[in-house]
C-alpha cells in the first residue's frame, strides 16, 4: 500500500542521486551502514546525517537535514518511527523530492502529509533490497 512498484521505480531511477540518509554514522553493525554502501555502489551520493555529523563512506555528514548546504533529492529514514514524521516534515521543508521510510519505519500521518506536499514516498522497504532488481539501474 505504501510502496506501489512504479513509485519506487521512480525514486531509484529518476528523482536524483543525492540520497540523506538520515541516521547514517559510521557504526558498521548499523542497517544504515550496509544500505548507504549499496546505494554509492549504484551510484547515489549519500549524505549522512546525525547529530555526530560524522564522515562516513568518505562523505561529510551533517547533524541535521537544514544543514546540509545543497540540494537533497532523497531523504531515506533510519530512525525510530516516533521520530520519522518530523524527518518527513524536515525533507518537505528543505526542498526534497522523495522521502523513503526504511523496513518497520511506519507513520501513516507523515506518509499523508508527504504526500499532500507533492513529494514521493515510500514506507516499509529498503532500497538497497530494491535497486539492484532494477534492470535501468546502472551498477557503478
Amino acid at each position: 500500500m505504501y510502496a506501489d512498484e512504479a513509485t519506487i521505480r521512480r525514486i531509484l531511477t529518476e528523482t536524483g542521486d543525492t540520497w540523506a540518509v538520515v541516521g547514517l554514522s559510521g557504526n558498521r553493525e548499523r542497517a544504515a551502514y550496509g544500505v548507504a554502501e549499496v546505494l554509492q555502489r549504484f551510484g547515489k551520493r549519500i549524505v549522512p546525517i546525525h547529530p555526530k555529523a560524522e564522515t562516513v563512506h568518505g562523505e561529510q555528514g551533517y547533524a541535521s537535514l537544514a544543514d546540509v548546504p545543497f540540494p537533497v533529492d532523497v531523504v531515506d529514514v533510519f530512525v525510530n518511527g516516533s521520530l520519522a514524521g518530523q524527518v518527513a516534515d524536515e525533507a518537505v521543508a528543505v526542498g526534497a523530492r522523495a522521502v523513503w521510510f526504511q523496513l518497520g519505519v511506519l507513520d501513516e500521518a507523515a506518509y499523508e502529509r508527504t504526500r499532500a506536499a507533492g513529494l514521493d514516498m515510500v514506507m516499509d522497504r529498503c532500497p538497497a533490497i530494491e535497486i539492484p532488481g532494477l534492470d535501468s539501474a546502472p551498477a557503478r
